[in-house]
């Protein structure tokens, strides 16, 4: 299961919802929940702006850390 995106369904308060401000499907949002596929890097940014940004680009596509980096944590 994808926690960021369990995350921001939860925010949202539907599948259906979070894939209405993306507009994706709800079976879309199903399949990057249970990670049948992943979230298309145009997509990122609309679950964060969904989530206000409280689920984070990195967090949803770790695997793309060129276009969405870890921020450095201070020291």
């Amino acid at each position: 299961m994808n926690n960021a995106i369990k995350t921001a369904i939860d925010l949202v308060g539907s599948q259906q919802k979070l894939g209405s401000a993306c507009g994706v499907t709800q079976q879309a949002v199903y399949k990057w929940l249970h990670n049948k596929s992943k979230v298309a890097p145009e997509q990122v940014v609309r679950v964060v702006t969904a989530t206000n940004g409280e689920v984070k680009a990195h967090e949803i596509r770790p695997d793309l850390p060129g276009l969405f980096p870890h921020p450095v944590q201070a020291a």
